[in-house]
């Protein structure tokens, strides 16, 4: 029997910057179905990071591309055991691990408004620095030490 065809989602830029990525972001950034309270973060974030003297975007682009992962594991059962078989990651998936994972980690620290924690995440990442970074580097890890199950890929 065939599969349902995936058909790729075309996304509206955001407002502000006319960035796909950035309109990408608010979407994973956003609670229930507010999209006007997630953007007021994200461009809290921004305004914040602008204070700084760079430019949010090379920020945010720069931050994202130091998350992204380039491989992780999956889990696959062969003859009664389960392996943790490493395989590259598609660029699609890449933007979508890397924004949750920068979420998940400003959401993490405690006591301060969202879009304070969100910029210093965010100027950490850009850095190679942050809890997202670790993240990254863990499964990264995760994935070299299971290298030897690479041949169960399909």
């Amino acid at each position: 029997m065939r599969r349902k065809r995936n058909y790729k989602r075309e996304h509206e830029p955001d407002i502000r910057h006319q960035s796909v990525a950035v309109s990408r972001f608010v979407n994973y950034l956003m609670y229930d179905g507010k999209r006007s309270v997630a953007e007021k973060d994200l461009y809290g974030a921004f305004d914040i990071i602008e204070k700084t003297g760079v430019k949010p975007l090379e920020i945010f682009d720069k931050a994202l591309d130091n998350v992204k992962p380039m491989v992780e594991v999956f889990s696959k059962r062969v003859g009664g055991a389960n392996y943790q078989v490493p395989r590259e990651v598609r660029p699609e998936r890449q933007f979508m691990l890397a924004s949750r994972w920068l979420i998940a980690a400003a959401r993490g620290k405690k006591g301060q408004p969202i879009s304070d924690k969100l910029a210093a995440e965010l100027l950490a990442a850009s850095n190679g620095e942050g809890a997202a970074i670790k993240k990254k580097q863990d499964i990264h890890r995760m994935a070299e030490g299971n290298r030897a199950f690479a041949h169960f890929a399909n």
